[in-house]
């Protein structure tokens, strides 16, 4: 049986015991039977597979491949899967770059069977940079099976500081937020936008994430959100306003107000 992971209180105050006890209990989570045989026979074996087909023939190592980049929903998807293994990432017309989900654009890469002539699974150090990341994204999903705003608040943490650190346009950063979907979720919720936002033409989406960013964080420069105290900021906005939209019963106008205006200073004793 799988570790599953301890989540008592949801919005700010689950946030806040979350990170208290995290290490403690993602430790325990990769420790589990199950995710050590898969992450085992991964690393056993991936070194010898050369082509997109004999990824996606063997499904323990394609739901490892997929687990590390959010996509496990895709297992099953076999011809979609090859088609984005197999174009690549280098030319315009590649599916992976035609798609605004990103994750698709990363997994080809990382993956390299349309961009090089020997891929990446080759490499001694493949195994665990895919592994890392598989175990790390396997426990957010264990989270988010709990509670997904925690999940999704874990994803922000984790991108959020990557994505403003890079070399890209402040308009090419807040494109990437917005073709990631669990991204995409969290600022839509944070800013308060509604989701047929999505219906509007791309440009005048941006303009309205980047307006309504400059009023409720004082900044739409994306590479200031790379800051500790900022990213704290839309987390903490979001899972506020995450928990009052869910109904929860502990939530309230009032409770989402001080959420809002205050730093979390609540205090949990040791989960272990």
């Amino acid at each position: 049986m799988s570790f599953q992971p301890v989540i008592p209180f949801g919005g700010n105050a689950g946030w806040a015991f979350l990170a208290r006890t995290r290490a403690t209990q993602e430790a325990a989570f990769s420790q589990a039977p199950v995710h050590q045989r898969e992450t085992a026979y991964f690393a056993e074996n991936i070194g010898a597979v050369e082509t997109a087909d004999q990824l996606i023939e063997d499904r323990t190592l394609l739901k490892v491949a997929l687990g590390a980049f959010g996509l496990d929903a895709d297992i099953d998807n076999k011809y979609f899967l090859k088609r984005i293994l197999e174009d690549g990432t280098l030319t315009s017309d590649a599916l992976s770059n035609k798609l605004a989900d990103k994750r698709y654009r990363d997994f080809s890469k990382a993956f390299g069977f349309g961009d090089f002539s020997v891929p990446r699974t080759v490499l001694s150090t493949f195994a665990t940079e895919i592994t890392s990341t598989y175990s790390t994204l396997q426990f957010e999903t264990a989270v988010g099976n709990q509670n997904e705003s925690l999940r999704l608040a874990m994803t922000l943490e984790r991108q959020l500081p990557e994505i403003a650190s890079s070399s890209n346009t402040n308009d090419g950063k807040w494109f990437t937020i917005m073709g990631t979907a669990p991204l995409r979720a969290v600022f839509e919720t944070a800013l308060g936008l509604p989701k047929s936002i999505g219906s509007l033409d791309i440009d005048k989406q941006l303009e309205i994430f980047k307006d309504r960013a400059q009023r409720s964080f004082g900044t739409s420069e994306l590479a200031d959100f790379g800051a500790p105290e900022l990213l704290e900021d839309v987390n903490r906005n979001y899972l506020a306003r995450s928990e009052i939209s869910s109904g929860s019963q502990a939530a309230s106008s009032g409770s989402l107000a001080l959420s809002l205006l205050q730093n979390s200073g609540i205090s949990y004793g040791r989960l272990f």
